[in-house]
């Protein structure tokens, strides 16, 4: 019975009019699905590159003037897909939000993003002193960036078969 509120929550969701909409529509719901994969897209593939980068390859690109162009694109894909994922959750929010790859995607983005938020309160704090060659902290968060972010992707394609 503890879990009541937060069902009601999600099925309130679903049968309002946006999942309803969401639902009703034989051409929104692919829309918003292309747009969240354009988002997703455009996030991992900036960041992929950053991370690259930082890792090593590309030493012929400096790393600040990378990050200034990537990061706000990172940003903007994160915007599309994350609005455009609330819009295709809501039509089906009661179940979705049981699905384990759901769950698994949702806890990838928070651990993803409580790295972004790590490696630009330490690391990233001293890039003007990397020269080159990224701290082995920002490495560290590279990677882990790289594996979650994948991770996310994996456990949104696989949301499909639970």
């Amino acid at each position: 019975m503890e879990h009541q509120p937060a069902a009601s929550i999600f099925l309130s969701l679903q049968e309002s009019a946006l999942g309803h909409t969401m639902r009703s529509s034989p051409a929104l719901y692919p829309a918003v699905e292309i747009l969240h994969i354009i988002g997703f897209v455009v996030l991992v593939g900036s960041i992929l590159a950053l991370d690259l980068r930082l890792l090593g390859l590309g030493r012929a690109i400096a790393i600040q003037p990378m990050a200034q162009l990537l990061l706000p694109v990172s940003r903007a894909g994160f915007l599309v897909a994350i609005s455009m994922g609330f819009l295709l959750f809501s039509a089906d929010a009661s179940h979705v939000v049981k699905n384990p790859a759901f769950q698994a995607k949702a806890l990838l983005i928070v651990a993803a993003l409580i790295n972004i938020v790590i490696a630009h309160a330490i690391p990233w704090r001293h890039a003007e002193a990397w020269g080159k060659e990224a701290s082995l902290g920002a490495k560290a968060t590279a990677l882990l960036s790289i594996l979650l972010w994948l991770g996310v992707i994996c456990a949104g394609r696989l949301i499909a078969y639970f």
